[in-house]
C-alpha cells in the first residue's frame, strides 16, 4: 500500500490541512520527521502574509495547485523552506512546515547539523529544510503520484505518510511567527498550529507585516 496522503487530503482549506498534518512523519533523504508545527496561509484570498497575496509569479507557480504541491523557496539568501499546496487549483493556499521531531535517521540529521542540540536540529523551518536536505529542486514536486522524479535527477524520496495525526486535545493556535497584520499584533490570523508541549515547537516572535517578501504561501 502506497504510504502517501491522496490529494483529497490536500484539496481542503489551507485552516483544516494544517492541524491535520500534526504528529504526522514527513522522510527524506534518510530522516524521517514528526511534523510538530505549521502555519496556514491563504494565498490570493486577502492574506497579505502570503506569497501569493499578489497573484502568480514564476516563483510561486507551484502554488495554484493542483493541491499536493510542493513549494520550496528561498529566503533571506540563506535558508530554503517547505510548503505544501492545499485548496482548490488557483487558489494559492500552502501549509509551511515549520518544526519537527526527528524520530528516525538520527545519525543522518546529526551530521547535516553538527554542533547542534537534537531537539533543535527541526525546530524552524530553515533548520528542518536544512535537517532534511531540501532545496529549490524540491519545488513543485507532486505529493501524491508516486516516484517523485525529475528528468536529470535522482529519484527524490519526500514522502508524507498517511497515518495518525496529533491528538486534538492537544494542538493548540496563536499568530504566525514574523507575520504581523491589521492591528499590527498578527492577532487577526490565529493561523499558527503546534502540539502544545512539544520542545521542537519553535520560539514565537512578532513581527511586521509582509507582503511578496514574507513567510510562505
Amino acid at each position: 500500500m502506497d504510504p502517501r496522503l491522496p490529494r483529497a487530503f490536500f484539496a481542503r482549506h489551507v485552516l483544516e490541512v494544517a492541524p491535520d498534518l500534526l504528529g504526522r512523519n514527513l522522510a527524506h533523504a534518510g530522516v524521517t520527521v514528526r511534523i510538530t508545527e505549521t502555519e496556514a496561509y491563504a494565498g490570493e484570498a486577502g492574506d497579505p502574509g502570503s506569497h501569493a497575496f499578489r497573484g502568480w509569479t514564476p516563483r510561486t507557480a507551484p502554488m495554484f495547485g493542483p493541491a499536493g504541491l510542493t513549494y520550496v523557496y528561498f529566503t533571506y539568501g540563506m535558508h530554503w523552506m517547505l510548503c505544501l499546496v492545499t485548496g482548490r487549483d488557483g487558489g494559492a493556499q500552502a501549509v509551511l512546515i515549520r518544526a519537527g521531531e526527528v524520530i528516525a535517521g538520527h545519525e543522518i540529521a546529526a551530521a547535516r547539523r553538527p554542533g547542534v542540540a537534537q531537539r533543535d536540529w527541526c525546530r524552524g523551518p530553515a533548520r528542518l529544510a536544512t535537517t532534511l536536505a531540501l532545496d529549490g529542486s524540491h519545488t513543485g514536486l507532486d505529493f501524491c503520484r508516486p516516484p517523485l522524479r525529475r528528468p536529470g535527477l535522482r529519484s527524490i524520496d519526500l514522502v508524507l505518510r498517511a497515518g495518525s495525526s496529533a491528538d486534538p486535545a492537544l494542538i493548540r493556535t496563536g499568530p504566525r511567527v514574523g507575520v504581523s497584520g491589521p492591528g499590527g499584533d498578527g492577532s487577526a490570523y490565529p493561523w499558527r498550529f503546534w502540539i502544545d508541549a512539544e520542545p521542537t515547537v519553535s520560539p514565537y516572535r512578532p513581527g511586521v507585516l509582509r507582503t511578496s517578501s514574507g513567510p510562505p504561501g
